[in-house]
């Protein structure tokens, strides 16, 4: 008897908090998924007690493909970075992450979260695109907030969170 070829069965998608075990993973991750290089400072950020439900790495089929890392501002969440390895795009996994930040942002309530907030480039409309999908809303434009990319000017895009944000079913 032969064994079924592997498309046949489904894709798994899991997230796992990110630890000083994982570090290395998203470290790399990072620098394949953006042009910046974040410094020390921001890899021990992104793995505090506080942020942990807010910053995940994201696998398919237990690979390591993408991550999400965001940042409690008083009653603001900043969605820092959010990249999925081109291969793994068109997968919603980058949906599946960022609807679990909301529900987890949703109910946070120490300190409630009020709003979730980012910057994107204004050459990459097709993240303002996907960010829009997820509603989030242009709110201005941020000049010269890249400093070592071009174009330097972002995208302020944001996402109030309403109660029902923590009882959509789409979440």
């Amino acid at each position: 008897m032969s064994n079924p070829p592997a498309s046949s069965s489904p894709s798994r998608v899991t997230f796992a908090n990110l630890t000083h075990r994982n570090l290395g993973t998203v470290k790399k991750l990072n620098s394949v998924l953006f042009p910046i290089k974040y410094s020390d400072k921001f890899y021990q950020d992104i793995i505090a007690p506080e942020v942990e439900d807010f910053c995940q790495l994201i696998y398919y089929n237990d690979v390591p493909v993408g991550n999400i890392c965001c940042r409690l501002e008083n009653k603001d969440l900043y969605l820092m970075t959010m990249g999925v390895l081109a291969p793994y795009r068109s997968k919603q996994l980058g949906s599946q992450a960022l609807k679990r930040v909301i529900k987890a942002a949703a109910s946070h309530s120490k300190p409630k979260v009020r709003r979730i907030y980012l910057h994107v480039q204004v050459s990459n409309t097709d993240a303002k695109r996907f960010y829009e999908r997820h509603g989030f809303k242009e709110v201005g434009i941020k000049e010269d907030y890249y400093k070592k990319i071009m174009p330097r000017d972002a995208w302020i895009l944001e996402r109030i969170l309403e109660s029902e944000d923590k009882q959509d079913p789409q979440l």
